[in-house]
């Protein structure tokens, strides 16, 4: 019972982290256009990331809410929060002259090694989540 609690309390502060994340960047839509302009990325990627990073993020927080897709979920927030910092550890190796922070809300108020701490955090709770999954006993209803 103790499992299934932590896993929903690691389930909710995801969902909220990328529900917060993608309403953010829409309600802002034109300074996220810009902020990804200014990335290190060629320019022509714009129009597919500006899309796609916040509709990915809906999708895992939906994934989430329901037991049946939790699982394929907590692994696509390990992916997409892995690829985030390590993009922050290039950021903060000086890879690249100046860098915006394309991120919505207080999110964007960060320092980077902030947002270091901050990815690593979600990264370690999807993993969290994941193993306390797996261990979950399986009942005869959900096979």
């Amino acid at each position: 019972m103790k499992r299934k609690i932590i896993i929903e309390i690691i389930s909710s502060l995801l969902i909220l982290l990328f529900l917060y994340a993608s309403v953010s960047k829409w309600l802002a839509f034109k300074v996220f256009i810009g902020e990804i302009n200014n990335q290190p990325f060629p320019n022509w990627m714009t129009p597919y990331l500006v899309w796609s990073i916040p509709i990915i993020e809906v999708i895992i927080a939906i994934g989430l809410i329901f037991e049946r897709t939790r699982m394929p979920a907590l692994y696509a927030s390990v992916v997409l929060m892995s690829a985030f910092t390590i993009y922050t550890i290039v950021i903060l190796m000086h890879a690249f002259k100046y860098i915006p922070c394309s991120c919505g809300g207080v999110i964007r108020k960060l320092t980077w090694p902030q947002h270091l701490f901050f990815n690593l955090f979600f990264v370690g709770i999807s993993l969290l989540g994941i193993v306390l999954k797996k261990r979950e006993p399986v009942h005869a209803a959900d096979v």
